[in-house]
């Protein structure tokens, strides 16, 4: 007659474990098996490795790449350790002439699928604000993030991987030379704008990065979760199509 032990194990319901006492454990308590877990973990060699490559010698090298070398670039791109659990890097969509330039924080698991920013919940209220305005991503609209990767668990990105990410929203910015920058949340604004302050100390202002009008308002994502300030993320969009007529205005006429 089988033993009980044997029974369990048959049915899957008995769990793995090693002796305190195993000196190959390396630990106290059961321990996890590939089994139990239902893969096996990926080993060291198939992650890719963060680049070595100089800082400086990057930032020189992506400001001189070309819209198809840039999105490569992107793809393969190995700056920061986010490259080690993405599954699609996410350049960026839209217009590449745009005169709206909107930057948001980073992919989330649905926009890591797809290789497309906001493509979500947060994207679809993005989507509607610009209806609203009477535009739509893919006309005189682009849409880019801070970090090209997804971050893990949609985390905040650190510091670190947001200046390892500079160097392309710096070019993004110099290829499509936009007449408005909108920064939605607390990442790109601190990134663009420099500064630690808050959405709402920073928002109903005019800023500036280089010579480009700028506007503060919130991620979409955050306004999922506060219904309330949706009406003020509204107020800063048209406070920003207010800018964005005045730079139009004062535009010399074409010859």
């Amino acid at each position: 007659m089988a033993t009980r032990d044997e029974i369990l194990r048959e049915l899957k319901l008995a769990p793995e474990w090693r002796l305190r006492g195993d000196a190959t454990a390396g630990r106290d308590g059961p321990v996890e098996t590939a089994s139990a877990r239902g893969a096996s973990p990926a080993s060291p060699s198939s992650r890719p490795i963060v680049s070595a490559e100089d800082p400086a010698a990057r930032r020189e090298r992506i400001a001189a790449l070309d819209w198809d070398a840039f999105e490569a670039d992107v793809a393969s791109c190995t700056a920061c350790g986010l490259c080690r659990s993405r599954n699609r890097a996410v350049p960026g969509v839209g217009d590449r002439r745009a005169e709206w330039l909107f930057v948001g924080e980073g992919p989330g698991a649905e926009e890591d699928a797809k290789g497309e920013p906001f493509v979500g919940q947060a994207g679809k209220l993005l989507d509607s604000m610009l209806a609203a305005l009477g535009m739509r991503r893919d006309a005189n609209v682009y849409i880019a993030n801070v970090v090209k990767c997804r971050p893990p668990n949609n985390r905040t990105p650190e510091p670190a991987e947001a200046e390892a990410c500079r160097p392309y929203l710096e070019r993004q910015i110099a290829l499509i030379r936009p007449k408005l920058i909108v920064a939605l949340g607390r990442s790109a604004a601190s990134l663009l704008l420099g500064t630690d302050a808050t959405i709402a100390s920073l928002r109903g202002r005019r800023h500036r990065y280089g010579e480009t009008p700028l506007v503060v308002t919130y991620h979409p994502a955050y306004l999922l979760r506060n219904l309330p300030d949706k009406a003020k993320a509204w107020e800063d969009l048209v406070f920003a199509r207010s800018m964005a007529s005045s730079v139009a205005s004062a535009d010399p006429p074409v010859a």
